[in-house]
């Protein structure tokens, strides 16, 4: 949804609440995409703060569907979105193209492609299905949160190789 800011650069009194219904499907990192399950309504403040500034307070939240670090389960993790940001007129941005903010477009302010950057940064480090997960079996695969799949996971220490390697070169069956 595209807001048109430019009453609240020309009017000092101007100040509005608006709700905004998301249209973010899926969470691009670059590397990989998440889905969004959920979206709750977003409220926009947008408020002139009588210095030719526009202040904008975002709130709202959003559900993600991520895999656990550790078993590749599917999570949903909510991204709760409270951010404030104090605009300049475009027009000061004409020289230096740089300072402008990417959901910006003239004095249009694009609202989705705001709270998709505000999820993006809001994205949980690490995500676990539980706290206590045990991941995925090193030798098949299997999520070990199911059962225990019967491998054999012993990882001798690399630093005896050298004496196993003498063992067993000495060591030899009759």
């Amino acid at each position: 949804m595209l807001i048109n800011l430019t009453d609240y650069f020309k009017n000092t009194e101007k100040s509005d609440i608006i709700d905004v219904e998301p249209d973010v499907e899926i969470v691009d990192v670059g590397y990989t995409k998440y889905p969004v399950k959920e979206s709750g309504i977003y409220k926009f403040d947008i408020t002139n703060n009588k210095d030719d500034r526009v202040k904008i307070v975002v709130k709202g939240e959003s559900k993600v569907v991520m895999p656990c670090d550790r078993c590749l389960s599917d999570v949903i993790c909510k991204v709760d979105v409270d951010s404030e940001f104090v605009l300049d007129e475009p027009t000061v941005y004409e020289e230096s193209e740089e300072e402008a903010e990417a959901f910006m477009n003239g004095y249009e302010l694009d609202s989705d492609l705001l709270i998709h950057n505000e999820l993006t940064m809001g994205l949980p480090m690490k995500v676990l299905c539980k706290d206590d997960c045990k991941g995925l079996c090193p030798v098949c695969g299997r999520n070990r949160n199911e059962g225990d799949c019967g491998c054999d996971t012993f990882v001798p220490d690399p630093r005896m190789a050298a004496i196993q390697d003498i063992f067993n070169a000495h060591n030899k069956e009759v």
